[in-house]
């Protein structure tokens, strides 16, 4: 009996240390601005690519919203294409020689020539777009749900999803996405944080803490929030901007004091 006991004790007791490791939350990094460019406070950013030295975005709002070519030095629109005022568009990444934009509530999607942003494809999605990244496999999109979803590249037809957690606590509003050295970070809409997700199990495995990043004195609009991260990996630079935002930051992860 005692045998018994103990053996009880010690498996409650990997329990409750597997439980406590589950529940534990994530470690949080802090940041360092390496370089501020200019960007157009009047883009409502919801999409965001570094593609061969400069940047692609897609902006949001009905009657506002675009797929645009940006310089990044001076956030100059160098080339545009105006999306029909039916659709509020989303996020967007890039597939070989085309551009793959989502759209808010409309369950459509759209394939764009990425030298003439013509349209070369329409598909369809249920629920909502959010987010779009894709991992040189397959396209990793987000919802506005804990749920990541993977779609595949050339049908467009999803192929699995998986729920992102801190912990044991399911994480919503996933928005922009980005993929990044095995990890995909994303915006947590209205709010100043970036999650780092794990794309083989969900599971959060940091947090970056970008509150302060932009003065709110230079912030038009409630809606001026962050969105929009981008990635240089010759350059291994990191971007950052939000929706309405003036500037755009190259930054560096640093560990929170």
């Amino acid at each position: 009996m005692k045998a018994f006991a103990s053996l009880v004790a010690v498996l409650f007791l990997a329990a409750s240390c597997a439980t406590a490791a589950e529940e534990r939350a994530a470690p949080t990094f802090g940041f360092e601005v390496i370089h501020a460019y200019p960007h157009d406070p009047n883009a409502f950013t919801q999409g965001l690519i570094f593609l061969d030295g400069t940047l692609y975005e897609s902006t949001g709002l009905n009657g506002r919203s675009t797929v645009r070519k940006v310089q990044l030095e001076t956030g100059k629109v160098l080339q545009q294409a105006v999306v029909d005022s039916v659709y509020f568009a989303e996020g967007m990444t890039n597939w070989g020689p085309d551009l793959i934009q989502l759209t808010y509530k409309n369950q459509r999607g759209f394939v764009y020539d990425r030298a003439s942003f013509k349209i070369k494809q329409r598909f369809s999605y249920e629920g909502e777009g959010w987010g779009l990244t894709q991992d040189g496999k397959r396209l990793i999109m987000s919802d506005g749900s804990a749920q990541l979803r993977f779609i595949d590249p050339v049908s467009l037809q999803e192929t699995g999803r998986v729920t992102v957690k801190d912990g044991a606590r399911p994480v919503t509003e996933l928005n922009e996405l980005e993929f990044v050295h095995g990890e995909i970070l994303a915006n947590i809409w209205m709010t100043d944080r970036i999650a780092r997700i794990s794309p083989a199990t969900g599971q959060v495995t940091g947090w970056i803490d970008l509150k302060g990043l932009m003065k709110s004195s230079e912030l038009s609009s409630l809606d001026a929030v962050l969105n929009g991260i981008a990635y240089d990996p010759a350059g291994d630079r990191l971007f950052v901007t939000g929706k309405l935002w003036p500037k755009l930051f190259e930054i560096k992860l640093v560990p929170k004091k």
